[in-house]
């Protein structure tokens, strides 16, 4: 008996060593795999780039490395203006979608919510229908009026739905979900007019509205990233804050979490990493309540481990779903993610019903 006892005693630390471990093999498995997919990205097409080729040609551009030229100047404009920066952009949009998953999860205390869960997807997509819809064409900082109105539209159905959540009784949180589905309600109304309006344009709305990186450039890159990029920082910033409002208002103001500000500022920034996102690359759905749901099921709750890891495996799967959607034929790439991401919710909501907690 007390030999048994022992060897209890003895696992106990060993578990725990091991699940210290799990945040460093999850980041070193991410990192191989953001790797390996970003090497196929940029190398697999229509048009096979060989590897070999392919890191000589990222070697001479991205290091300024004095490399045998082995390549033809085909094979460089495939990689460097089409490839290189499509794979950027799906790299660029899984961050921004996964962290912003990452934040709402804990904001609404939802492990069901994903970035659209306030209506950003619908005021997204009535904002490109709209844009469809007009007869005006412009290009603002290389983006056209669909994804500038996208952008717009997706920030104008958050700040809707805040500002009408505050004003209704009950929960914060509670009232921000069913704000959140009624704005969606009313814009996806909109939206359905809108498509029933655009006659020949309605293929750009599906186009949009099943979401793709085929108009992927340089320039559409440098706008968007910088955006994504500081949001991500600035919510990584407030983990702290973020953990405090996954035990609820009155554990995270015990703290010395000011709730109301930290909320807004939480919910501002996710909302405009979703609706940068959205503007590149449409509609994308399921990786920001994929990638947040995998890391937490392996390191935990704490937001300080699950913000980067989010991000990290969020990048790999939207650069591996933008590889299948190429090698299959240019499928949406939110076809892609659907197939993946259906089942997982499926499971998610299987478990929600069981008492499942985040």
């Amino acid at each position: 008996m007390a030999h048994a006892s022992a060897l209890r005693a003895g696992a106990r630390p060993r578990a725990a060593y091991l699940r210290s471990r799990r945040p460093i093999a999850l980041a070193a498995a991410g990192i191989v795999a953001l790797v390996l997919v970003f090497v196929a990205g940029v190398a697999a097409g229509t048009v096979a780039v060989p590897i070999g080729e392919t890191a000589g040609i990222l070697a001479h551009r991205l290091l300024g490395l004095q490399v045998p030229v082995t390549w033809t100047p085909a094979q460089e404009t495939i990689v460097w203006d089409l490839r290189l920066p499509r794979v950027l952009t799906a790299m660029t949009v899984g961050v921004g979608l996964a962290v912003a998953g990452v934040t709402f999860q804990g904001l609404l205390r939802n492990p069901l919510a994903d970035p659209y869960v306030l209506g950003t997807a619908s005021g997204a997509a009535l904002g490109a229908a709209i844009a469809v819809i007009l007869p005006v064409r412009t290009v603002i900082l290389h983006f056209g009026l669909l994804n500038v109105l996208a952008f717009v539209g997706a920030l104008a159905a958050v700040t809707l739905v805040y500002r009408l959540a505050r004003m209704g009784a009950g929960g914060q949180t509670t009232s921000l979900l069913l704000t959140g589905y009624a704005v969606g309600s009313l814009l996806a109304a909109g939206l359905a007019m809108a498509m029933y309006l655009s006659g020949a344009g309605l293929r750009q709305i599906f186009t949009f509205l099943l979401g793709g990186f085929e108009a992927s450039s340089w320039e559409r890159l440098a706008a968007a990233a910088p955006l994504i990029a500081i949001t991500s920082i600035l919510i990584g910033l407030r983990a702290r804050s973020l953990n405090g409002l996954l035990l609820g208002e009155e554990a995270a103001a015990h703290l010395g979490v000011d709730v109301r500000r930290e909320r807004a500022i939480l919910l501002a920034l996710a909302s405009l990493a979703t609706a940068a996102a959205v503007a590149v690359s449409g509609l994308v759905g399921f990786v920001g309540l994929v990638a947040p749901h995998v890391v937490r099921l392996v390191v935990g709750p704490s937001a300080r481990l699950v913000l980067p890891l989010s991000a990290l495996l969020g990048a790999s799967l939207m650069v591996g779903a933008d590889l299948v959607a190429r090698l299959v034929g240019e499928i949406p790439v939110g076809v892609v993610t659907a197939l993946v991401g259906a089942p997982f919710f499926l499971v998610l909501l299987r478990r929600s019903r069981s008492g499942y907690e985040l």
